[in-house]
């Protein structure tokens, strides 16, 4: 691929083959990774413990019953374009995969699985949280993170020259530590610079998603085109979630597939898909409806449908039946699904 620059950009999608109509991407999964490796460093030496993913054992995996350190790691192209081609023949189109810096990304293989499955894959860029980073990241500038960023989405990442077309998942934890502000705070001056949008993955704590987007609001950047992901493993009550969605910020619930309550990352009741949507009525019965996406970010290889987990035809397959028998219309499926993600994903 050939530089670009803001002008090209504006009123195009940047996939990772090159850019495209924004009336191309169709129905979006907002929130997914296809290739990954979300293993903490300590988790990494542990590669080889456990046994192997199999339908016997998926469920208490899942359950937390069965440590398996290996299904929070799929390199495999093959395994993705098979995975990715189910979505495809499911209703789907397009994915947004967001294994940014820390988590290995991949920019040749997500080009390779889009051209083997017929999907439409956008890649993210920027960092995951303070300790997925590469330590030389410690003493890095806020505007040396801008530059990098824009680079990523003008002329390519991670050593290639296939080019970002979201900004994301820009990581944040609690406490929030100033290496991740820093990040942040480049990803807003990159947005500004770009027209692309940013997703941020808030800490596991129900105020931070607030605080994120006022401090998104307070450092110049686009609330209307910032996303918060994981609300649905974050804020569990309707006063806390309206308050965030009066930001102006569009609000992801990206853990649709996950049906149990358990949650390793955090002392929490997981809310199922049907509680997800009762969250999503919620807003747009308050005049929220545009500021709505969905996703499984799948990060495990138990959520594959290879591995005996539901895959990325889920929402295709499952949820959206699910939302039409519980009074969802045609067009808000359409805003949830191709609209807001459209408007997200086109530079301006």
């Amino acid at each position: 691929m050939t530089r670009v620059d803001r002008t090209m950009l504006r009123g195009k999608a940047q996939t990772v083959t090159g850019l495209v109509d924004p009336e191309a991407l169709g129905p979006t999964l907002m929130h997914e990774h296809l290739i990954w490796d979300i293993r903490t460093p300590q988790m990494a030496v542990m590669a080889d413990q456990g046994p192997e993913i199999a339908l016997c054992n998926c469920f208490r995996i899942n359950y937390g019953r069965l440590k398996v350190p290996n299904n929070l790691v799929s390199r495999s192209i093959d395994i993705a374009c098979e995975e990715v081609g189910k979505m495809v023949a499911a209703g789907g189109r397009s994915i947004v995969e967001l294994s940014c810096g820390g988590l290995k990304p991949d920019p040749e293989g997500l080009a390779e699985v889009a051209r083997r499955s017929g999907s439409l894959i956008v890649m993210g860029c920027g960092h995951y949280v303070h300790d997925y980073q590469d330590r030389a990241n410690d003493t890095r500038s806020v505007d040396s993170f801008a530059a990098e960023i824009i680079s990523q989405i003008f002329e390519g990442a991670w050593g290639s020259s296939i080019r970002a077309g979201i900004i994301g998942e820009i990581g944040c934890q609690v406490p929030w530590t100033p290496l991740e502000r820093r990040v942040l705070q480049g990803a807003l001056i990159a947005q500004a610079e770009t027209g692309a949008s940013v997703n941020i993955h808030p800490g596991r704590h129900e105020d931070q998603p607030q605080e994120i987007a006022e401090f998104v609001a307070s450092h110049g950047g686009d609330i209307g085109r910032t996303i918060l992901s994981h609300i649905d493993r974050t804020i569990f009550d309707e006063y806390r979630l309206l308050q965030l969605a009066d930001t102006g910020c569009v609000i992801e619930f990206d853990l649709f597939g996950q049906e149990q309550s358990f949650y390793s990352w955090g002392d929490i009741d997981m809310p199922n898909d049907a509680a997800r949507l009762k969250s999503i009525r919620t807003l747009i019965d308050h005049g929220h409806l545009d500021r709505i996406v969905i996703s499984h970010d799948i990060c495990y290889r138990t959520r594959l449908s290879c591995f005996g987990g539901h895959g990325y035809g889920h929402i295709y397959e499952n949820v959206v039946p699910l939302m039409q028998s519980r009074g969802f219309s045609a067009s808000e499926i359409d805003a949830i699904l191709i609209n807001t993600p459209k408007r997200l994903l086109t530079f301006i």
